[in-house]
């Protein structure tokens, strides 16, 4: 036999063989059936133990203790979602969930999936999850004392308190606090703010949008709004207008200081007199807008109507205008005189008002014409 018919033969032996093999282990399969393996018992509870028997493993054992973890909360949850009835309380109630991720974060201190899902896990709603916000913060805190640089888990302590325990003022805290952290974020001060204002604390969302307007990080703010074509305003109520600054379509107003957000960008709909895009509850409506006057609805009233205009290109105070400004301060009446007329003010009469600066009561720099109308006012104003 030649060396070519040599290999050939053992080729096909080797073929016949692991055909063989294949169908051994299907007869032992029909005939000894494996037992799923109901037993999630942990044997090693202390995390100083499995350090131990580690040794200088750590990372390696960190991984398989994460995997059944996952392996234990999708395995339960899936029973959930499949209808099945989970007859094991402890495994109803995620009972092995924690101690495993405690254990997977005490052989790796560092192993930041683990703290991040595993809180998303903890804090999930029963029956889909263990319902144990006050577990997945117990984990995101383990995981700052270990590194108190990372704002990530800061942000994640808050939107627990905010979607979990609806605890708005502490959100809020964590929210600012991971702000604080060097490299975290500009939105999470407004996410703060807007926070405290959902809660109902609408003075301290005030405080907290005129710091972050004072700060030296607006300047990037409006300059990052600017970079996609837009432009950024803070209206009276303590709101926000975003403007195009190319077209003066208005893409969105949004109360974000001062009254509730919008859950949902499916909120938005169109204005009342068709104009603008708003969100939310008490809509500020937009009542006129050319290339370059805004005005809409004071979403806090003084007076049956309440209207402000501003000017599309900022300016803090009347103070800032310079004669060369004349164009854009007769634009700024001349759209409020218009507004009056096709709304039927102007034969009763109306109120035009200007504040500039802080004894005038002025709270928001950026130039805003009042048009109150619909009542007897009174002289002298304030």
């Amino acid at each position: 036999m030649t060396g070519l018919g040599r290999i050939a033969v053992a080729v096909v032996t080797i073929g016949l063989l692991m055909v063989a093999a294949i169908e051994l282990q299907r007869i032992r399969d029909r005939s000894f059936p494996v037992r799923p393996v109901e037993d999630d018992s942990l044997y090693v509870t202390s995390p100083t133990s499995a350090r131990r028997m580690a040794l200088a493993y750590g990372a390696v054992a960190a991984d398989l203790y994460w995997i059944r973890a996952l392996q234990y909360f999708g395995g339960t949850r899936r029973m959930v979602e499949a209808g099945q009835i989970v007859t094991d309380p402890n495994r109803r109630q995620y009972a092995a969930l924690f101690p495993l991720l405690n254990l997977t974060t005490s052989l790796d201190p560092r192993f930041n999936l683990a703290y991040r899902f595993g809180s998303i896990f903890l804090a999930e709603p029963a029956p889909r999850g263990p319902a144990r916000p006050d577990l997945a913060i117990a984990l995101l805190m383990k995981g700052l004392a270990e590194r108190p640089d990372r704002w990530e888990y800061m942000q994640d302590i808050g939107f627990v308190h905010y979607w979990w325990r609806q605890d708005y003022k502490a959100a809020a805290d964590w929210f600012q606090r991971a702000s604080e952290v060097p490299g975290a974020p500009w939105w999470l001060k407004s996410l703060a703010a807007t926070t405290l204002a959902q809660g109902g604390d609408r003075q301290s969302s005030r405080v907290m949008w005129e710091a972050i307007r004072q700060s030296a990080e607006i300047d990037w703010l409006y300059d990052h709004i600017a970079r996609s074509g837009c432009a950024l305003l803070l209206t009276d109520a303590g709101g926000i207008v975003l403007y195009e600054k190319a077209d003066p379509t208005i893409l969105e107003t949004f109360r974000l200081a001062g009254l509730q957000l919008g859950a949902d960008w499916s909120e938005l709909r169109q204005g009342t007199n068709g104009m603008g895009t708003c969100i939310a509850e008490n809509r500020p409506i937009i009542v006129h807008r050319d290339e370059h006057v805004l005005g809409f609805e004071d979403i806090r009233p003084q007076a049956p109507a309440h209207l402000l205009f501003v000017p599309l290109e900022h300016v803090a105070t009347v103070n800032d205008f310079s004669p060369t400004d004349a164009a854009r301060i007769g634009h700024l009446f001349l759209a409020a005189t218009k507004v009056a007329r096709d709304r039927g003010f102007a034969e009763k009469g109306y109120r035009l008002v200007l504040n500039c600066n802080g004894d005038a009561g002025q709270t928001v720099f950026h130039v805003h014409l009042h048009l109150l109308a619909g009542r007897q006012l009174k002289w002298p104003p304030g």
